[in-house]
């Protein structure tokens, strides 16, 4: 296990690989163990890194760090810390919100975005997310029975309640989607078509993104569709990650399997 010290405070992180830095950043239920299997491809061609934001896995649980704006400090922190300049970002819920907000206030820094799960509006958020405990929400979206689910669900209990909710009332008072139109480097949308806790934006939400995004539908996925499809997010993952510099992943399309599908 590695850590960092930030802030007098434990967070805990992993690294894998060489390359061009990549920063996978876990959603409200999880840790960044989740990530091992995209983590593992990934690392063939870059150097990936995941963290566990405050209040979660093995990072310290202060309650003062709970905000959406403490967490992107922690990741800027990080960076530093690790000396990684600029970087792309795959983000899972809570995860790609913080990446969001990350690439708002730091764009020279991101490269790219790879947005999983992304709540676009408050009314897009399962309330359940808000009320349910820790427990619950890891057996209602995580039903899996393979090796990977069930080592989410028992990381999952480590994740103190308060850093959700806190998010979650965060959540309730903005709107994300005039973020998404301010941003200008590339960033793809990635949602699974039976997610119970992000519903799917609408269609005509989708056609009108910038020309810098793209978004993809998993129809065989729920609220995890790296470990849900696991082979086919992962290569969709490369495929992004593997665009040049600054090029639209709207170039994806091209592929039969990466067809968009809109409601």
């Amino acid at each position: 296990m590695s850590v960092v010290i930030l802030r007098n405070q434990v967070v805990h992180y992993e690294v894998l690989g060489r390359g061009k830095p990549v920063l996978f950043l876990h959603g409200w239920v999880g840790s960044w163990r989740y990530w091992v299997p995209a983590m593992q491809t990934a690392s063939m061609a870059f150097r990936t890194y995941a963290l566990d934001l405050w209040g979660f896995g093995d990072t310290a649980k202060i309650a003062a760090n709970y905000s959406v704006k403490a967490q992107v400090e922690l990741v800027q922190e990080f960076l530093n810390a690790m000396g990684v300049g600029r970087v792309a970002f795959v983000g899972h819920g809570l995860g790609a919100w913080v990446a969001l907000q990350f690439a708002r206030q730091a764009p020279q820094q991101v490269d790219r975005l790879l947005l999983i799960g992304l709540p676009w509006k408050p009314t897009n958020i399962n309330g359940r997310l808000g009320s349910a405990s820790v427990v619950d929400l890891a057996a209602w979206l995580l039903d899996g029975d393979d090796a990977a689910s069930q080592a989410t669900r028992l990381e999952a209990r480590k994740a103190d309640l308060q850093a959700i909710r806190t998010s979650v009332e965060e959540l309730r008072s903005i709107s994300l989607d005039q973020t998404l139109f301010l941003i200008r480097m590339p960033y793809l949308l990635v949602y699974g078509f039976n997610d119970p806790l992000v519903v799917l934006p609408e269609g005509d939400e989708l056609a009108h993104l910038p020309e810098n995004a793209h978004w993809i539908i998993l129809e065989a996925s729920a609220h995890f569709p790296m470990l849900e499809e696991n082979a086919k997010f992962n290569r969709l993952l490369m495929d992004f990650l593997n665009l040049n510099s600054g090029e639209s992943p709207r170039e994806l399309q091209l592929k039969e399997e990466w067809k968009r599908r809109v409601r």
